[in-house]
């Protein structure tokens, strides 16, 4: 009896995160979906350091990244996992987005998975052009407040912090990156 009842909660357990695996399915850019943080930078004074970046951090490939480097610049962070139907399909519009707009930093913020999948991940959809964080305990998808993927952070340059919880097609990345280089 104790057996079925561990086994009739295992199975639930992993339909629950079957069906909740890739994020909610019409999250865009609906308010509701977005966290900001907002303040402007007086002039002269240097970059203002959203708390939000205010972490170390491995890449892929073993280096530190510090994610106060990213302050005082026009920054996108994606979060994504390598088995996410939905950051598959975005991924080559992640890569094609960061390849047009050289004024913004990309950051891909991997987790959810062992670092080596991360890697064929990386390899798989060629994203080697923009640097890709190993967030492995998930430390950093929880400073932006995101608990699902695929999600997108835009960091202005002055220190605001939009985060969008859902996927964005290319014209409303592109959109985005636009207005953030504008600000």
């Amino acid at each position: 009896m104790q057996r079925r009842l561990t086994a009739s909660l295992a199975i639930t357990a992993a339909a629950a995160m079957i069906v909740t695996a890739c994020g909610s399915s019409g999250a865009r850019s609906d308010p509701a979906n977005t966290l900001t943080s907002s303040s402007s930078r007086p002039t002269g004074q240097s970059a203002r350091v959203p708390a939000q970046l205010q972490f170390t951090a491995k890449t892929i490939d073993g280096h530190t990244f510090s994610g106060d480097s990213l302050a005082g610049r026009a920054a996108v962070l994606w979060f994504w996992t390598p088995w996410c139907p939905k950051c598959q399909h975005e991924a080559p519009i992640a890569a094609d987005v960061a390849g047009a707009h050289p004024r913004v930093t990309f950051v891909g913020v991997a987790a959810r998975d062992q670092v080596l999948a991360m890697q064929g991940f990386v390899d798989k959809y060629k994203l080697s052009g923009f640097i890709q964080l190993a967030d492995t305990d998930g430390v950093i998808w929880a400073r932006f407040g995101v608990t699902q993927q695929p999600a997108w952070a835009f960091v202005s340059a002055n220190g605001d912090v939009d985060v969008v919880k859902g996927s964005l097609t290319q014209s409303e990345l592109n959109e985005r990156v636009d207005r953030l280089v504008s600000r």
